[in-house]
């Protein structure tokens, strides 16, 4: 399949889909955090307050993210949006080591003020700097689905 014709998932509907995601992440962490560390959480300018807190906001997320890459190819958000990610040679399913490279990425694209997520969009692929280390692509479901652009490819 022609570049072309893939229908990439662009900059503001995958920045809908972050929102979407952090707002379910957030509806289970906030009251956890909540109950064991008290009120007094919220007002703190610590970076770390204890290891329920490294557990929660860094941990859980990144297993709970690879886990729903892994078997959905899509965070929740994505899936509410109708984005999937998919390899950008095949517009297949992601290795797990691409998946792995792609949250790594996520951090090198967020160091320099953001830029490698908002290199999403100006990118004529749509890819954030973490899509282009793993070598993936986010493409919308209704247009292609994996299935459907590797039985095209040649």
């Amino acid at each position: 399949m022609e570049q072309q014709e893939m229908a990439y998932g662009g900059f503001w509907i995958r920045v809908g889909a972050a929102l979407i995601d952090t707002l379910l992440l957030a509806l289970i962490i906030t009251p956890i955090l909540t109950a064991i560390y008290g009120q007094d959480y919220w007002l703190t300018e610590r970076f770390l307050y204890g290891p329920w807190d490294l557990l929660l906001n860094y941990i859980f997320p990144a297993i709970v993210v690879l886990v729903f890459w892994s078997y959905k190819s899509a965070t929740p958000g994505k899936m509410i949006l109708k984005l999937t990610i998919v390899d950008a040679k095949t517009g297949g399913k992601p290795s797990t080591g691409q998946l792995v490279m792609r949250y790594l990425g996520y951090y090198v694209s967020t160091i320099p003020l953001l830029l490698g997520l908002i290199w999403v969009g100006f990118d004529k692929r749509k890819q954030g700097w973490h899509d282009k280390l793993a070598g993936t692509v986010v493409v919308r479901r209704q247009a292609h689905t994996p299935v459907e652009f590797e039985q095209e490819a040649p």
